[in-house]
């Protein structure tokens, strides 16, 4: 309880509908176990740092671990979870990650930032906002800015189309952030940022799924993903 978390927990979580499932949606956490995940650049799963505990996929203070990808690539898809932070804490959520040696998953990776705004200097940070919770990590400010306060749940949905070209973050039931990727617009805003020396930023047409750990407690659960055609 010293998170300031409660400890209500329903068995609804991790789990499909009848409807999901006739839709194609697929678990990417079953609450339970860490099967589907590994480290990055790693073959296992980290033994430390990570814990699966109460329906959670948590980060744990002080992390330790390092990021984790999903096992398996994807390019077009919905992409559907939940997350909340401890007070102070930030985290994120990659995509199109493509595994570089000796290179940090964000060097290639885009990022929507995890952030407890209130709380964490990263929010007052960059540019108009560009570091808030489900921004463009750097790039692109989320719009509104609707997070749910540390030790409250947020709901995110990303959606890519296009063959990887065309990306939204939803939280809270609110488009957020809508942007196109090869675009001169996207070109532009690159060259002006600090992926510019990182032509491997935001290339790839798939890649993996990205959880960060970044030293402080973020819980996720319901994580699940419909692969579109």
């Amino acid at each position: 309880m010293a998170l300031g978390f409660s400890t209500a927990y329903s068995q609804q979580h991790n789990t499909l509908t009848t409807q999901e499932k006739q839709e194609g949606w697929e678990l990417l956490f079953d609450g339970e176990t860490t099967e589907g995940w590994r480290g990055y650049n790693k073959e296992q799963f980290p033994e430390e740092g990570w814990i699966v505990e109460n329906g959670m996929l948590s980060v744990i203070e002080g992390g330790g671990g390092g990021d984790i990808i999903t096992t398996q690539v994807y390019e077009d898809y919905i992409l559907k979870l939940e997350w909340r932070v401890a007070k102070g804490a930030n985290g994120g959520i990659f995509y199109a990650a493509v595994e570089q040696p000796e290179e940090a998953i964000y060097w290639s990776a885009p990022e929507i930032q995890i952030l407890d705004n209130d709380n964490h200097p990263d929010a007052e940070r960059g540019k108009d906002g560009n570091r808030k919770a489900t921004s463009l990590y750097d790039l692109i400010p989320a719009e509104p800015q609707n997070a749910n306060p540390f030790g409250e749940w947020n709901q995110i949905t990303i959606e890519v189309t296009g063959n990887g070209a065309h990306v939204e973050h939803w939280m809270n039931g609110e488009k957020v952030v809508e942007y196109e990727r090869w675009t001169d617009e996207w070109y532009e805003m690159l060259q002006q940022s600090k992926f510019a020396p990182h032509p491997e930023f935001g290339a790839a047409h798939e890649g993996y799924i990205g959880l960060q750990d970044h030293g402080n407690r973020v819980d996720f659960r319901n994580i699940k993903i419909k692969v579109l055609d």
